[in-house]
């Protein structure tokens, strides 16, 4: 039986976005990495997808899923835009349960058919199909959080593991997290204020575990710890991140994560640095 990736159906033709992949997982994965709201915003163009999650105007999550992680994946508009709900479009991908049997994979086809028409997927596994209709809603306007790579000051990019041991060690009843990054020793440093006192974990720039360091200047920024744990879902699968932070104080993660089949996608966190600290505190 052909799976629902190579079949071509000539209803097709009447959907202004539609995509098809063999493994329902490699988009499944990437949206939980940034499943912490219950809507998200969908973009959708000829390069591919991008779904963006908000909370507060402090923090947003952006999950990319290249054109090329498809089998089949077109758009007819310059760019598809609609709100979904996030939480119901995860249980609808992992129906047949979000752990297949080893060497069993669930095809999967998208298709909308343009504005107020709901989000259709149909599913496909060893033979069972499963037909999922989702309503998409008006979208909301995104925050633009403006951070262009022009303005960054300091960026370290470093593999995951890393990173993903000293997020196990941070003290969660701190409040705040303090990020350094400087030029000089200690280069990049994470410090909380909790119940236990101050706790710091420094990287050295030397580091097997520093792939890249560009620091022009000594910057010192606070963020919540509440905004940032979100992002600790897409730690936990990414190989690398890149840190960066620009002129303003904001903080960029981007994770990269491979999927199932060895191909590259990227989820990207925003988050803008804490404003109640006080000038004699900073």
């Amino acid at each position: 039986m052909m799976s629902l990736s190579t079949q071509h159906d000539d209803s097709d033709t009447q959907y202004v976005m539609l995509a098809k992949l063999d493994n329902a997982r490699n988009v499944s994965n990437i949206l939980k990495a940034i499943h912490f709201k219950e809507t998200a915003t969908l973009f959708a163009s000829s390069l591919g997808i991008k779904v963006t999650v908000e909370d507060s105007k402090c923090v947003q999550a952006n999950a990319f899923i290249q054109e090329g992680v498809f089998h089949q994946f077109g758009v007819t508009d310059e760019q598809i835009t609609f709100k979904i709900n996030l939480t119901v479009l995860l249980e609808c991908l992992t129906i047949f349960g979000s752990t297949s049997m080893p060497g069993v994979s669930t095809s999967l086809k998208m298709c909308y058919a343009g504005y107020g028409c709901p989000l259709v997927l149909v599913l496909e596994e060893e033979g069972v199909l499963t037909d999922c209709t989702i309503k998409t809603l008006e979208p909301d306007e995104v925050l633009d959080f403006n951070f262009c790579s022009t303005n960054v000051i300091n960026k370290i990019i470093m593999k995951s593991e890393c990173l993903k041991e000293a997020f196990s060690e941070l003290d969660m009843t701190s409040d705040i997290l303090q990020i350094l990054m400087s030029p000089d020793p200690p280069y990049f440093r994470l410090s909380t204020f909790g119940n236990a006192g101050s706790t710091h974990s420094d990287f050295p720039k030397d580091s097997d575990m520093v792939e890249s360091f560009t620091c022009v200047q000594t910057q010192t920024n606070r963020y919540k710890i509440s905004l940032l744990k979100p992002s600790v879902k897409a730690l936990a699968l990414s190989t690398r991140v890149s840190i960066r932070t620009d002129n303003r104080g904001f903080l960029s993660l981007q994770y990269m994560i491979k999927n199932e089949d060895g191909q590259v996608c990227f989820v990207e966190y925003f988050c803008a640095p804490d404003e109640d600290v006080d000038d004699e505190d900073s």
